[in-house]
Parts: structure tokens; C-alpha cells; sequence
């Protein structure tokens, strides 16, 4: 969780609706970042990275979960990506 902390914010760069029954020319305001739950194959991720083990990427990729792309139609949106700057 991340927070950010303004003392002597101008109430005048507020937005409209935050400003709505504020007193005075300077506020303090705080902001604090929510956490947003991922997807299972984020939260695999975020295991994975947090405590790294030796592997190879077929490991890596088979603890992660199908993903949703297929090595061929990878391959196939970069070969069309290539082939639409041509040579």
C-alpha cells in the first residue's frame, strides 16, 4: 500500500466535487493506493517473483497457467506486425 501525504495543498487545485463545503485556501490531503485483486495467474506471478527458484522457462511457464495465446498465434501477430512495415 502506497500513500501520499500534501500539507498546505491549494483547495483550488482540488476537484469540484472534493472542494464542495471546504472552509479556508489550503487543505491537507492524503492518498492512499487500494490494492486491486488480480487474476489467480497474477497472483502465481507475484508468488513466483517474491521467492524465486531456479527453473527452466517450461517450468516457469506450466506454474503460471495457460495464459490465454498460443505460441502460433503469437508468432502469427508478430509475423503480420513485421509485414505490415515490409521490407
Amino acid at each position: 500500500m502506497n500513500k501520499i501525504v500534501r500539507e498546505h495543498y491549494p483547495v483550488e487545485k482540488l476537484p469540484e466535487d472534493l472542494r464542495e463545503g471546504i472552509e479556508g485556501t489550503h487543505v491537507r490531503v492524503t492518498l492512499v493506493t487500494e490494492v486491486v485483486p488480480g487474476s489467480e495467474a497474477d497472483d502465481r506471478i507475484d508468488a513466483i517473483l517474491r521467492n524465486p527458484q531456479p527453473m527452466t522457462i517450461e517450468q516457469a511457464r506450466a506454474s503460471v497457467g495457460r495464459r490465454g495465446t498460443t505460441t502460433d498465434e503469437a508468432v502469427a501477430r508478430i509475423r503480420a506486425l513485421r509485414d505490415e512495415w515490409g521490407d
